[in-house]
């Protein structure tokens, strides 16, 4: 099988590079290792920058998104009993949406299945050749036999533990990390979602209340790394809830039946360069922040938008400029996703090793925002636009 863009990896970086790249009559193949109910099934974050949002739009692809997202025009800290409300549409002029990723995969997938365009679930890549000539090949299983995709690119959208990032060579690659010695348990609930996404600082720990819809609320605390979800029964996640969101009177948070529950660990991650040859990779497979300031799904659209159109220009007019400078425009933008979320994580959360005086001082930032409308509109214009790149597509 041959075609241009062979992408491995159905997550949002693969399947949103495919579609961009259809729009521009440019062919791909999409190889994911796992199946579609597995792929599907993944719950992810569900906070959509503006230029997410309008991506999807342009595709055409977000008729569901309009049905079922919930606009969020708020942003919510609270600590010592207090809130700190950030009117996103009063200091951006933007607002984000709502939207499960797992909802975005479903409606990419359904789209490229529906159009006919090649999507092989349980296609498992063995390797990677050629990526320093004009014709790289990606090996591949699928059904117990071995297969050949030849193509002109390759992009690597199969997160962190993914072929993509493996096939690079070691001298070429600098790898930035740093994990966190805690974790986010984080659970759905059958229950009324408060009004805003709600962070919350306490000397119990952080915590967490945003929604997936006016029925369901997601949820989340802080706690050791090494948590297991099972040893939280229902009634002691609600108790600690309650108690970290200042909720004394437990009548503001509406408790329901937990249906899911999960264990995120925190960390933050990026790989340099982004490309070596014909090959790009893009999303989880050279980035990783932490969750508080929900910028995952939106870095990854933002990659695969400045790589479809690099792509575009070489395929309409052979120029490998926009190409070759791939990854240092991304970068720019990645660090910056990484700074602010790994700030936010810094402010919120409540750290083992701080002395007396680093409690202070987070207190003392929180007390500053909290009076300060410069501090907030910096702190809503990059939880909004941060990934916000106009004329990309």
């Amino acid at each position: 099988m041959r075609t241009q863009v062979g992408i491995i990896g159905a997550g949002p970086a693969g399947l949103f590079l495919a579609h961009l790249l259809k729009a521009q009559g440019i062919e791909s193949v999409i190889l994911e290792a796992r199946s579609r109910p597995y792929v599907e099934g993944r719950v992810r974050a569900g906070v959509l920058e503006p230029g997410t949002v309008e991506t999807m739009a342009r595709l055409g692809l977000d008729a569901r998104l309009r049905r079922e997202g919930l606009v969020d025009e708020g942003l919510d800290m609270r600590f010592r009993g207090r809130t700190i409300h950030l009117d996103l549409p009063g200091l951006t002029g933007k607002s984000v949406m709502i939207y499960g990723q797992q909802e975005v995969v479903k409606d990419l997938i359904a789209a490229r299945l529906e159009a006919g365009d090649p999507l092989l679930f349980e296609a498992k890549v063995t390797g990677i050749e050629g990526i320093e000539t004009d014709r790289p090949r990606i090996r591949y299983t699928q059904d117990g036999e071995e297969h050949v995709l030849d193509c002109d690119f390759v992009a690597g959208c199969d997160g962190y533990h993914g072929a993509g990032r493996a096939a690079m060579p070691r001298d070429r690659m600098t790898l930035f990390e740093q994990a966190y010695d805690f974790a986010w348990l984080g659970v759905l609930a059958r229950a009324r979602p408060m009004a805003d996404m709600t962070y919350s600082n306490s000397n119990r720990g952080f915590a967490l209340c945003s929604r997936r819809s006016m029925q369901v609320s997601r949820l989340y605390l802080q706690v050791p790394a090494e948590t297991r979800p099972e040893d939280w029964s229902d009634d002691r996640f609600w108790e600690e809830l309650h108690a970290r969101m200042f909720d004394e009177g437990r009548s503001e948070i509406a408790e329901g039946e937990i249906f899911q529950r999960d264990l995120a660990k925190l960390r933050a991650f990026v790989a340099a360069p982004m490309q070596h040859g014909r090959l790009f990779l893009a999303g989880d497979a050279v980035h990783i922040v932490p969750p508080a300031g929900a910028k995952g799904l939106n870095m990854a659209v933002a990659d695969v938008r400045v790589l479809s159109r690099a792509l575009t220009t070489f395929y309409r007019d052979g120029s490998c400029a926009e190409l070759d400078g791939y990854s240092a425009t991304c970068l720019d933008r990645i660090w910056k996703a990484v700074r602010f979320s790994s700030a936010l994580t810094g402010l919120l959360h409540r750290f083992d090793e701080h002395t007396p005086i680093q409690r202070g001082l987070q207190l003392a930032e929180l007390e500053y925002i909290s009076g300060s409308r410069n501090a907030q509109a910096s702190i809503a214009e990059q939880y909004v636009l941060l990934n916000y790149l106009p004329g990309h597509d």
